[in-house]
């Protein structure tokens, strides 16, 4: 008989070692999946993690993998603030499409206006878009108590409505000549988000992500609100005894995150995705929520779980190109992460037994 037995405090061995543990598990089984789809599994894994920092092009994938853990970053970080508080925001992707939207369309409103006001601008408007769309479920739960995890994750599906309703509405391009989208932002001097380093593709979202790494590490080990975020996720009475609000810290920790994954909705449409289309969004969002996990909810780790993460996804194009492997393979792939991360962090609170049963 297989049991688990709780243990009386958590255990800091397999806390720390979880996410190494996940990763190589994870490996283990991409390559099986990888197998079974015919292809050689130690090529395809070394397709995805070697050669974009090891291989011939390097150079080119480095940058994109700065590029593409942006946004993973800058999202994840706020959803760890709110994790750690014990609050779950489920729904930033819909925070990150309603930025993106806001932020488009304070820019093309000034089209073909050039003045260098207008990006600072919509940076603004994005990040406003997402505070709103994410003060929604904060305000629902703080005033009638309503499940932030549904309500959240429920506005996603408005918000991919939105979408689709300004790519072929009231943001589409009157050039187009009836394609859906709208102008391209990236190639509008006064709107793009112009690279910081040439010919590499690096953006401000990425410094946008490292100013809130920085931002949320000392919020969390040097600000009051830190200390009242971390103690109202692990003793929620022994919080409330201590002062704090649960409806502030709902708005606070919400707010965040609905303000970074509105940036990174703004930098994402005004850089690599260039407009508003149909199929804008991209599920960083979602993805966001394992990273964020597997930084361990700290803001230096979700750089390093951001940067791997970013390596499935580059490595993963790089893997389809090359060897043919299907985009549900990578999902796949990304998915199995997160399941097995959860799966090993049973054992930071429980031990496995085994033994026979005690008969009743």
């Amino acid at each position: 008989m297989i049991r688990l037995e709780r243990r009386p405090t958590p255990s800091r061995l397999w806390s720390g070692i979880s996410p190494l543990v996940a990763v190589v598990l994870t490996m283990v089984a991409g390559g099986l999946m990888f197998a079974a789809l015919g292809k050689d599994p130690f090529e395809a894994l070394r397709t995805i993690f070697w050669d974009p920092i090891f291989g011939e092009f390097a150079w080119y994938f480095r940058g994109q993998l700065l590029i593409k853990a942006g946004p993973l970053i800058l999202i994840a970080v706020g959803l760890a603030m709110g994790f750690r508080a014990g609050i779950w925001n489920i729904g930033a992707e819909g925070q990150y499409i309603v930025g993106a939207l806001c932020g488009a369309a304070a820019g093309l409103a000034f089209y073909p206006a050039e003045t260098r006001l207008i990006f600072p601008l919509m940076i603004v408007a994005g990040a406003l878009g997402g505070f709103l769309w994410a003060m929604i479920p904060a305000l629902l739960k703080v005033r009638f108590g309503t499940n932030e995890i549904l309500v959240s994750l429920m506005l996603v599906y408005v918000a991919e409505n939105l979408l689709a309703s300004a790519a072929v509405g009231w943001l589409r391009n009157p050039e187009s000549s009836g394609f859906p989208g709208s102008r391209n932002l990236s190639r509008w001097e006064a709107s793009a988000n112009l690279e910081i380093w040439a010919d590499t593709g690096i953006h401000w979202g990425v410094v946008a992500a490292v100013v809130a790494v920085i931002f949320a590490q000392v919020m969390l080990t040097r600000h009051l609100m830190g200390f009242q975020i971390r103690l109202a996720g692990s003793a929620p009475r022994a919080a409330r005894f201590a002062g704090v609000v649960p409806g502030r810290l709902v708005v606070v920790c919400l707010g965040l995150a609905g303000v970074l994954a509105g940036m990174a909705g703004l930098f994402e449409v005004t850089g690599p995705a260039g407009q508003i289309s149909i199929d804008f969004a991209s599920g960083y969002g979602f993805t966001a929520i394992i990273v964020a996990f597997l930084g361990r909810l700290n803001p230096l780790g979700i750089v390093a779980a951001g940067l791997l993460m970013a390596l499935t996804y580059v490595g993963g194009d790089n893997a389809a190109g090359n060897l043919g492997l299907p985009a549900a393979a990578i999902s796949a792939f990304q998915g199995m992460l997160l399941f097995f991360l959860l799966a090993i962090d049973v054992l930071t609170n429980f031990r496995v037994r085994m033994g026979r049963g005690v008969a009743a």
